[in-house]
């Protein structure tokens, strides 16, 4: 019916053409003219008209449906999409009828719409993938996965092929040829090696789970210190806590050495690990008077009773002189408080008993000697763990004069002062 309408039209003008008396040539030309303006107001009205029923005609299908998959094909223009390929094949069947007479131009137009429509199927293609997508994000076991990158890549191959086609339809030549295809390998292969190496790494970062959406990362080559917000194929994006964003290449991942905290969050605590550090000439052995003495410290009393009577003990068998200190087993300062530190830490309730809990002395430095706390907190959120941390040395640091120690500290200017 549209073929003999448009036929009718082309002839009505013709013949009006002619009766006028117009120049043969330039009545060729006005009919062309009028021609394709028909044509394109055909095609215009349909596209609109089919554009409109697909798109109402899909959305009350997808409100009546439990799925969300089709929901996304709505947001992402497929029905659009897709009602544009019908007007595009009726003009597709009337250009050869209408512009028999004008082979070039028939041609000109045909090569131009084949090409809209591989343009439009790579489209197609591409609110399919990102339905995919933003479906699967739905689900949980999906959320954490570099789904981004696997859109891209695929996206790439889209528009590859379809670039392919599109040089197939504009020259004619096959690219199919061996010759072809390694040029364009050689091609992709230059202009893509980043994508290709970031491909090769979002892979392997998914199947060893290296890193997923949402872990705690530390990369300090790039700056980075908070949790990954995006995985794709060119780069990893990064939220620092200072609501900053860091981009690192993907294939630095595996190709670089960060620290991925999810083991920590994942565990049941936090460890702890600093240490206080003891000036040295603060040490000393300890007294019958000074034993005495710490013996009002609750958390230690025990220890002091049962240390004590060792202590008694071998002394007297072995008849030991103690005149002098140094003679025979004796207790020090610092050996008292580092077992009060560990009874402070298996009194508190922040500390995790169950994983592991050491006080102890590491190498004397210039800066005195450390006495390290090495356990684990419950609560594993930074604000509450710094707190936690906080608390214990807090009370540590202001125990120690109690056990004759003293904290070492760097002389100020008016500890130099006072020296003069």
């Amino acid at each position: 019916m549209y073929i003999e309408t448009l036929t009718h039209i082309s002839c009505w003008f013709e013949n009006l053409f002619n009766t006028l008396g117009m120049n043969p040539f330039l009545a060729s030309i006005l009919n062309l003219l009028i021609n394709c303006f028909v044509i394109a107001l055909v095609a215009y009205v349909l596209d609109v008209f089919f554009r409109k029923v697909i798109i109402e005609t899909f959305k009350a299908f997808s409100n009546k449906t439990k799925t969300s998959f089709d929901d996304y094909l709505v947001k992402s223009n497929f029905p659009k999409f897709i009602a544009h390929f019908i007007p595009l094949g009726i003009t597709w069947v009337l250009i050869p009828i209408v512009f028999f007479d004008y082979p070039i131009l028939k041609r000109l137009i045909l090569i131009t719409i084949d090409i809209y429509i591989i343009v439009l199927s790579v489209l197609v293609c591409r609110s399919i993938i990102r339905t995919t997508r933003n479906y699967l994000q739905e689900k949980p076991r999906f959320q954490d996965k570099p789904l981004e990158s696997y859109v891209q890549l695929l996206m790439i191959f889209a528009w590859g092929i379809g670039i392919f086609l599109i040089i197939n339809t504009l020259t004619g030549y096959s690219l199919v040829s061996l010759g072809t295809l390694g040029a364009a390998s050689a091609v992709l292969l230059l202009i893509f090696k980043d994508t290709i190496l970031g491909f090769v790494a979002s892979i392997q970062v998914s199947v060893n789970d290296i890193v997923r959406i949402g872990d705690w990362i530390t990369f300090s080559k790039y700056g980075a210190d908070g949790y990954v917000t995006t995985i794709n194929l060119a780069t990893v994006r990064v939220q620092n806590f200072d609501n900053t964003f860091t981009t690192i290449p993907t294939y630095s991942l595996i190709s670089d050495s960060f620290q991925n905290w999810r083991g920590m969050q994942e565990s049941n605590g936090r460890r702890i690990k600093r240490a206080i550090f003891i000036k040295q000439s603060s040490i000393h052995f300890l007294t019958p008077e000074d034993v005495e003495g710490l013996k009002k410290i609750q958390l230690i009393k025990p220890y002091l009773e049962h240390r004590e009577r060792d202590v008694v003990k071998y002394n007297s068998k072995f008849e030991v002189n103690k005149e002098l200190l140094i003679n025979g087993r004796n207790q020090t300062n610092l050996g008292v408080f580092r077992k009060y530190a560990d009874a402070f830490l298996n009194e508190n309730q922040a500390i995790n008993k169950d994983l592991f809990l050491m006080v102890r002395h590491l190498a004397p430095t210039d800066k005195g000697i450390p006495i390290e706390i090495f356990c684990y907190s419950y609560d594993k959120t930074w604000v509450n763990y710094e707190h936690i941390q906080a608390d214990i040395f807090d009370h540590l640091l202001a125990a120690v004069p109690y056990f004759g120690l003293e904290i070492f500290e760097l002389p100020t200017g008016k500890d130099l002062e006072k020296m003069h």
